[in-house]
């Protein structure tokens, strides 16, 4: 078994990607990434021997991300995303146009949808690690997942939604 500490410095570029996808600002990033680090370290007790690391930290920094959302009137602060600082090659125009849409779409979701996509798609957990990291049962990540996608794939193909009415 690998040292603790060695197993989470291999997951910090992880947890500070997911961490800036969630707030959209990399200082608070940051903030959220040292605290889950710091939590995580006074109870690693708690993780000893319950398999892989990535899941644990990664439901770690989702509860402080949850409690802190929370604590703001549980509404997530809408912040640009700076650019990151781990591009090597920068991208043309119409990549930036793209990402920056996909920017915009991926924030108009709600928080439990935005979660799930994050997971699956940017840090691929398996539908059973991120139920185990957001508390869900798997089917609720898969429904939320699809609803996810729909939702892009409408926004970034400038479709809109019918608004929903009462039918008596």
């Amino acid at each position: 078994m690998a040292d603790f500490g060695q197993l989470i410095s291999e997951n910090i570029p992880r947890l500070r990607r997911y961490a800036r996808a969630l707030v959209r600002d990399s200082h608070l990033a940051d903030d959220l990434v040292q605290d889950c680090l710091e939590r995580a370290w006074s109870k690693q007790h708690l993780w000893i021997d319950r398999g892989e690391i990535r899941p644990w930290l990664f439901t770690i920094l989702h509860n402080i991300y949850a409690n802190t959302a929370r604590r703001y009137n549980r509404a997530p602060q809408q912040l640009p995303i700076e650019a990151s600082p781990e591009q090597s090659v920068n991208a043309d125009q119409e990549s930036q146009v793209a990402l920056r849409e996909l920017e915009r779409s991926l924030a108009r979701l709600p928080d439990g949808q935005r979660e799930v996509i994050l997971l699956v798609g940017l840090e691929q957990f398996s539908y059973e690690e991120t139920a185990m990291a957001l508390d869900l049962p798997v089917g609720t990540v898969m429904s939320r997942l699809s609803r996810a996608r729909s939702k892009l794939r409408e926004t970034m193909n400038g479709e809109q939604t019918p608004s929903l009415r009462s039918v008596k």
